[in-house]
């Protein structure tokens, strides 16, 4: 089981997201069936992950979808990599929201994995409808991101669904497990349809609005293989309540 923690921009200290790393190591150690990832501005992320000896990973909340040259702010895979992350949250809502492309995504998709990342996808729906037509918004956001990769590429690629009207309420409000059950799975259906033997098998991440009072639930009601955690994770007490949950 995978937690993914996506500090966002919620940290801003370099004292802070040291006390935070510490905490995860603490956890990490004394929970080691589950793996924990610690996603902290790119800043952050220079400063914590190098020389990393301990049971948690680092990833990157974004990178560049160029591979590097007269690009002024942007961050390559290849920089992530050196400093050590292993994962790279691609796609996330609010990079969409701020009109990111299926083109893009699949451009950083492929530079993760070319510099060893292993990329996360996010994808999710903004609303549902009694028609069901969020079912195909979900469809073609993952096939507009894996449909340039090669069989080889879309392999490495971990999925996390993170449905957007979700994100920002409280447990009751969020997603039932019978509901998520019934999204991995149809995920993983698309997954396979552009993956043959791997797709069925693909690893699938939940994100939104997940707290202790939940994650145990929906971790049992489902085939999930982790969380992807946004402002919990930046919380040491809500943090360790929603491993502890899982252990």
């Amino acid at each position: 089981m995978l937690i993914l923690a996506n500090w966002k921009a919620y940290v801003e200290d370099a004292a802070r997201a040291k006390r935070l790393a510490a905490a995860a190591k603490r956890l990490a150690a004394r929970y080691p069936k589950i793996e924990i990832a610690l996603a902290p501005c790119a800043p952050h992320l220079g400063m914590l992950a190098p020389g990393n000896r301990s049971r948690i990973a680092y990833a990157a909340q974004d990178l560049s979808a160029t591979t590097g040259g007269a690009q002024t702010g942007e961050v390559s895979a290849q920089v992530y990599a050196d400093l050590g992350a292993a994962y790279a949250i691609v796609g996330h809502s609010e990079r969409r929201a701020a009109g990111e492309s299926g083109a893009q995504i699949a451009q950083k998709l492929q530079h993760a994995i070319a510099h060893g990342l292993a990329p996360v996808l996010c994808v999710g729906e903004r609303e549902r409808d009694a028609a069901s037509e969020y079912l195909g918004f979900v469809r073609d956001q993952i096939t507009a991101a894996l449909a340039p990769l090669s069989p080889r590429e879309r392999r490495a690629v971990i999925f996390a669904y993170e449905p957007v009207w979700a994100i920002g309420k409280s447990a009751a409000e969020a997603i039932e497990p019978a509901d998520l059950a019934e999204m991995l799975l149809y995920i993983r259906k698309i997954a396979l349809a552009l993956m043959p033997g791997k797709g069925g098998t693909a690893r699938v991440l939940y994100g939104g609005s997940v707290e202790a009072a939940d994650i145990r639930a929906l971790a049992g009601g489902s085939q999930v293989d982790g969380f992807l955690v946004g402002h919990a994770s930046v919380d040491a007490a809500m943090f360790s309540a929603l491993v502890k949950a899982l252990a």
